[in-house]
């Protein structure tokens, strides 16, 4: 195999994201549900015999030593690989928007360089690679949306009803050291039990985060507003729904809220942002289109 083009990384949204507990070591214990959706970047790999890597930024410039770059090298490192590669990345997925991008594009290049390079390694060998460069690499190589406890690594799948999201990124990021380190985050709620989310899956619980991100990103409680606003428009025109409520997603700017089950708008007909936002209608996933794409025999 000489090249995979159009290989597709897609984002995650934390349908809620509870804060249950610190351990001695610093960590923080997490509760959330990681839904993957349909807004996602675009990588294509093509095989280089002189065992170079390299890279090639196609819409937005990238850091000089991505996690892309550094997926390939420990791959590389750990099955003792000869062959070098050129990945060319359609950024799409906005940065600092809690929505596991560059953490999608490490587990869609671990992915096709199993195959390109024909490595053949299983699920779980490309996981503990994958957990090196990242907390949520893992969830990506799995590929179903996911029930996570613990520090993260705790991954349970979970099935989800079908929605839409409008999902909303203002140009501010935030770092999500800063959150978890602020004095002001919660570390006490009460840990949930599945089949209470099950019950309400799209309105259960919130993000013990955002109270910490509006205060240290003014831009958050601007996204909040302008989704809410949104989505009350949204919910005008079907039916007569409930405003639906906006909340953020993960760890960084990124806010989103469901649409209606009737509704039919998509990014087109939402109204112009602020400059420098990244707006987008998405649907999620029922799984990860490169899915198949690794064993799950060790």
């Amino acid at each position: 195999m000489k090249a995979l083009y159009d290989v597709p990384a897609p984002a995650k949204l934390n349908l809620f994201l509870h804060v249950t507990g610190r351990r001695a070591d610093g960590y923080h214990l997490l509760q959330s549900v990681f839904m993957l959706v349909d807004w996602h970047d675009t990588l294509h790999f093509e095989r280089r015999p002189d065992g170079l890597i390299s890279r090639e930024d196609l819409l937005t410039p990238l850091p000089e030593d991505d996690l892309c770059l550094r997926a390939a090298r420990a791959l590389r490192e750990a099955t003792g690989c000869k062959d070098g590669v050129h990945i060319g990345i359609a950024k799409r997925l906005p940065a600092q928007a809690g929505m596991g991008g560059g953490s999608s594009d490490a587990a869609s290049c671990l992915l096709a360089l199993n195959r390109l390079w024909g490595l053949g390694l299983p699920r779980a060998a490309l996981e503990r690679i994958g957990l090196a460069l990242g907390a949520d690499v893992p969830f990506f190589l799995r590929g179903r949306n996911a029930w996570v406890e613990g520090i993260g690594e705790r991954i349970s799948p979970v099935s989800l009803p079908p929605a839409r999201l409008l999902v909303a990124k203002p140009a501010q990021g935030l770092e999500t050291a800063r959150i978890f380190g602020d004095a002001q985050l919660s570390r006490s709620t009460e840990p949930a039990i599945l089949s209470r989310f099950a019950a309400d899956p799209y309105g259960f619980g919130h993000n013990d985060l955002q109270v910490v991100a509006e205060k240290l990103c003014p831009d958050v409680q601007k996204a909040l507003a302008w989704v809410s606003d949104q989505s009350e428009r949204f919910a005008k025109s079907s039916n007569g729904a409930a405003k639906l409520k906006a909340r953020m997603t993960g760890s960084g700017s990124a806010v989103f809220a469901k649409l209606p089950d009737d509704a039919t708008e998509t990014t087109a007909d939402i109204a112009s942002p602020p400059p420098g936002w990244q707006v987008e209608v998405c649907s999620n996933l029922a799984a990860h289109p490169l899915v198949e794409w690794a064993s799950s025999d060790d």
